[in-house]
């Protein structure tokens, strides 16, 4: 592709570089090569248009900044809002992509909802991936980890590269910061989902108005004209406003949850494996066996079959696909049991609204006792360490408060924090140690909660130049101190 051919549709001269051949897009000047188009962006902690020299003599052809960088040696494609422009130059470039592409934004479930539409993709015959914090989860279900939204390049390459393999249906978390970043720019996006909105991320966003503001950039923007908005009923003002989002860009809106119009979840009952739901859609109630605990599993998987239904695939088909569904890495999985039958289980919940939903989805199959072992991030939103360890105190019987990814944080201030929320707490700072001392302390009829980590395989230690990843994987950890009680895992 030459430059010229590049850049016309977006109505930009190429002054006399229009000849030369684009031969990838970049936004690290480490990795530019002879025909590249340099992404120069003002960050937090980095300025990239720093390096535009040095890309530029590595081989860069043009370089997407604001207007008034300097770039000599290179067409300047100048802009207030540089990511974006660079983002919709990149798609230009990266193709082919996946026919079907739908997106999932929402404080917590992003990583269940599109995993569990996926695996209904699948079921239904479709060559479907996922792309999110697990990372790229192909057909076979194999995995590469990556970043809950990665850059704008790693996004639209993965996209490419699964469409040459034959990937036809791809789903992808939104985040927050991917959105306000313009990371996920430039396809055409069938529907959209909101899942939930609750306190999260105050450390990058100013206020919770502009972290919504920030979501809500998938209904204003993203998602493609004509497409659907996938809204769960969350019953609050957040949810309300979704809704009006959506409805003002002319997406169609699949109300999910409630007595919804759309679909309907007329009644839940837990079961011990799982649950049982009556779902309602097109006037019609059908029973779905879930194979998965909790009513926020419930929701993600409805939402997924929205998703789904939004593109094109069977209702009937999908419903009754749900029960097939597996459970995904690191959301209420369950890790081991003990010696006295109490069962472990690992969930990825990091914020109030997220472990409160967690210890719900569990409490109905509790007889004796709830034990949850957590703790939270360091270098993160502090105002929700002490709401935290309130939501736990006052619905767990036993809360052990341990480290979490302590990052450039001193890990006892992290604990005190949490424990401020959390009177009549343990403080076990070792999270090994937090861990074996529940499952050792668990007796018939307990259930053991780890929450935080989830999917994480390491835990993050310092900051800068100082930081390290240690091997940490709460599932692994569960399993050898069952196994260290002589226990069944």
């Amino acid at each position: 592709m030459r430059l010229s051919t590049l850049v016309g549709d977006c109505g930009i001269d190429a002054n006399g570089f229009g000849d030369n051949a684009v031969t990838g897009f970049a936004i690290d000047h480490r990795k530019v090569a002879p025909g590249t188009v340099f992404g120069a962006f003002q960050g937090s902690a980095v300025n990239g248009e720093d390096f535009i020299l040095a890309a530029v003599a590595a081989g860069a052809i043009a370089v997407v900044a604001r207007p008034e960088a300097k770039v000599e040696g290179a067409l300047h494609i100048g802009d207030p809002t540089p990511r974006r422009l660079f983002a919709q130059l990149a798609a230009k470039f990266f193709v082919p992509v996946p026919e079907t592409i739908v997106a999932v934004t929402g404080t917590n479930g992003k990583t269940s909802t599109v995993e569990m539409a996926r695996q209904l993709w699948r079921m239904a015959g479709n060559s479907a991936a996922s792309i999110g914090t697990l990372g790229v989860t192909t057909p076979d279900g194999s995995v590469s980890t990556g970043l809950t939204t990665p850059d704008i390049v790693t996004f639209l390459s993965n996209m490419t590269g699964l469409a040459r393999e034959g990937v036809t249906h791809v789903a992808y978390e939104a985040s927050s910061h991917g959105l306000s970043q313009y990371r996920n720019e430039g396809l055409r996006v069938a529907a959209g989902a909101f899942t939930n909105f609750s306190r999260d991320h105050l450390d990058y966003h100013a206020t919770m108005d502009d972290y919504f503001a920030a979501k809500m950039r998938l209904f204003d923007e993203v998602v493609a004209e004509g497409g659907t908005a996938v809204i769960w009923q969350g019953g609050d003002d957040w949810t309300a406003k979704a809704t009006e989002h959506a409805r003002e860009r002319g997406l169609r809106v699949l109300a999910v949850g409630g007595q919804a119009d759309g679909i309907g979840l007329l009644a839940r009952t837990p079961t011990q494996l799982g649950q049982d739901l009556q779902v309602g859609y097109d006037g019609a109630a059908t029973k779905v066996s879930l194979p998965l605990i909790g009513a926020y599993q419930a929701a993600n998987a409805l939402v997924a079959a929205g998703l789904v239904i939004a593109t094109g695939g069977d209702p009937k088909t999908t419903f009754a696909n749900l029960s097939r569904l597996q459970p995904v890495r690191g959301r209420l999985e369950r890790a081991a049991i003990n010696r006295e039958g109490a069962p472990v289980y690992v969930d990825y919940a990091h914020t109030p609204d997220a472990l409160e939903a967690a210890i719900a989805a569990l409490r109905p199959h509790v007889e004796k006792r709830l034990l949850v072992v957590f703790g939270a991030g360091g270098d993160r939103d502090q105002g929700k360490r002490a709401e935290m360890g309130r939501v736990a105190s006052q619905q767990a019987d036993v809360v052990i408060v341990t480290d979490d990814n302590p990052r450039g944080e001193d890990p006892a201030d992290i604990r005190r924090a949490v424990l401020s929320g959390a009177p009549g707490a343990q403080e076990i700072a070792g999270r090994r140690d937090a861990i074996a001392a529940a499952v050792s302390m668990a007796g018939a009829g307990d259930i053991v909660l780890l929450a935080g980590k989830g999917h994480e395989q390491g835990q993050i230690v310092g900051a800068g130049d100082q930081m390290r990843i240690l091997p940490f994987d709460d599932v692994t950890v569960a399993r050898e101190c069952a196994a260290q009680e002589g226990s069944l895992t």
